[in-house]
């Protein structure tokens, strides 16, 4: 992952990002964004996030509360930011890009029980700043450029270690060396017709207490501000006008990068860090890749089956892959969200899937929509609709093949029911684990390919490297029934135990695979069986018209 640090820097810079007002302004997509701007300056960047939760990882946390739950190579599970990392920049990232303030408390608390501080009263000031900071500077001197996101909002509690080992850190580097760059909004009051600068100033002077003046303002606001507005804005929070940047909605976050471009966003952090000799970002794929995501010449409507579906958040890796696959074959994705606890019925069924040109089972956890997965993939199956299922959607497509093709009545996974038929099952090393954080099948595992299979034909590789998260397993004493009735096993381990994808060889496009795609999905490129479920669909959607 990392390299060493450029002719043209002597010393790693540090770049904070800091959000106030309220949250959800966008820190990780301002995050991404500024790191691909300063990557295509060719200086090497890696991007970390700092949570206040309490939890280690988000990995047992509720999707409708805190998203997806996103995994790194080296089976980190993280907050999915880091995807928005990843996708953008375009370079792994690893456990050490995740921070909790449960990670850093966990990890003080195992050295006092250790006696390691001899005795000494354990305090936030100076033993949790500490080790924030020497978690802070983990890539020092192997990348040119460290973003890093402390999450939450300026004057929550949670943050205030955060905030705090920031402060100290940036003293201890200097200022050329490390920076803050504060998000803020801007809000614009209808009645009284005007943008109102107040809770910008207010979130400033708040950060300001903790003895941390920003360099730069990111203010997101929803139309351009006249040029009194940024110089008040700029005299309140004492920095200079050239260094108040507009964040303005854009149509897609993948156009936000060109935004802050024009806004020349890196050209002031390229100062204020007194960088010399970068080249200039040109962004000419990525803006290609933008432009197909706006106008693209053609369209196709993706089914998407899960129980998650009010709370998109939850599968926000995969509807960004559908977005990517989307803008390689040229086609707007239009996602139609199917609740998969709502259909009881082969006919629900069938007016579910009604207007759709393929569908994605998507992954998750529990016997809560399966049935209605299960029903969708009968009817994918019967009428030729392409059809993708990922983790979960790749086990219930196993269950829906053995019930109705291979006659095994009643099958099941043992996730959900023990039978007599459990075509899914739990590993064996997961059998006695009762801890639910981290436990998992996590991170990047290898996979061979079967030649002759739509797997293949979309890698281009026989193997292959995707990451994973879930327990249970196909079950291997059904492998063979399985397969002399017609499901094809198309990718396995390197040792052949473990089953990794299946596909049926007489249908359009029926793939399904254990391991999570999404995960390595990236703009401008995609990722390879997105892409090629994408093309199916909009092959059926051609031929319909």
């Amino acid at each position: 992952m990392a390299r060493s640090v450029s002719k043209t820097i002597t010393k790693t810079k540090y770049i904070f990002i800091t959000g106030g007002v309220l949250s959800s302004l966008g820190k990780g997509i301002t995050s991404a964004s500024l790191g691909l701007l300063l990557k295509e300056r060719g200086l090497s960047v890696t991007i970390m996030k700092f949570d206040p939760y309490i939890n280690v990882d988000p990995g047992t946390m509720n999707p409708y509360q805190h998203g997806e739950v996103y995994v790194t190579d080296d089976g980190a599970e993280t907050d999915l930011d880091l995807g928005h990392y990843e996708r953008f920049v375009q370079a792994p990232v690893t456990r050490s890009n995740s921070v909790s303030t449960g990670q850093i408390y966990f990890e003080v608390i195992q050295r006092e029980r250790q006696g390691k501080y001899l005795g000494k009263t354990v305090q936030v000031v100076p033993h949790i700043t500490d080790e924030i900071k020497r978690r802070m500077v983990t890539y020092d001197k192997k990348f040119d450029i460290v973003l890093i996101e402390l999450g939450g909002t300026v004057g929550d509690i949670e943050s205030m270690p955060f905030l705090e080992a920031a402060r100290q850190l940036s003293l201890e580097k200097g200022r050329t060396n490390a920076i803050f760059i504060h998000l803020t909004y801007v809000p614009f009051i209808k009645s009284a017709g005007e943008f109102k600068t107040k809770p910008t100033q207010h979130s400033v002077r708040m950060l300001m207490e903790y003895g941390i003046q920003p360099d730069i303002l990111v203010c997101r606001c929803e139309e351009d501000l006249e040029k009194d507005i940024k110089s008040k804005i700029a005299l309140f929070c004492n920095v200079d006008e050239d260094s108040v940047v507009l964040a303005l909605d854009a149509e897609t976050i993948y156009e936000v990068p060109m935004l802050y471009a024009k806004a020349k966003l890196d050209d002031t952090v390229i100062k204020k860090l007194n960088i010399s000799r970068t080249q200039k970002p040109t962004l000419n794929d990525w803006t290609k890749f933008v432009q197909r995501v706006k106008k693209p010449k053609s369209a196709v409507t993706i089914g998407f089956v899960g129980k998650y579906v009010q709370h998109q958040d939850a599968y926000k890796s995969i509807l960004e892959a559908l977005t990517h696959a989307g803008a390689v074959n040229n086609a707007r994705v239009t996602v139609k969200y199917i609740d998969s606890e709502k259909i009881t019925t082969a006919e629900e069924a069938m007016n579910a899937l009604e207007d759709t040109d393929g569908i994605i089972v998507a992954p998750g956890f529990g016997s809560r929509g399966i049935e209605g997965k299960i029903l969708a993939i009968q009817q994918v199956r019967e009428r030729g609709i392409p059809f993708f299922g990922i983790c979960l959607g790749m086990q219930c497509a196993v269950i829906e093949f053995a019930r109705n093709v291979a006659g095994l009545a009643g099958s099941n996974s043992a996730e959900f029911k023990k039978v007599k038929n459990n075509v899914i099952d739990l590993m064996p090393d997961q059998r006695g684990i009762t801890n639910k954080g981290g436990t998992m099948r996590l991170g990047s595992y290898p996979c061979v390919l079967k030649e002759g299979t739509k797997s293949l034909e979309a890698y281009k590789s026989q193997i292959i490297r995707e990451r994973h998260r879930h327990r249970y397993e196909f079950n291997n004493d059904f492998r063979v029934e399985l397969e002399s009735n017609g499901l094809v096993i198309s990718g396995v381990s390197p040792d052949g135990r473990l089953v990794e994808m299946v596909e049926l060889p007489n249908h359009p496009w029926f793939v399904g695979c254990q391991f999570h795609p999404e995960f390595k999905s990236v703009a401008v490129g995609g990722h390879p069986l997105f892409v090629g479920f994408v093309g199916a669909a909009l092959q059926r959607h051609e031929m319909a018209q």
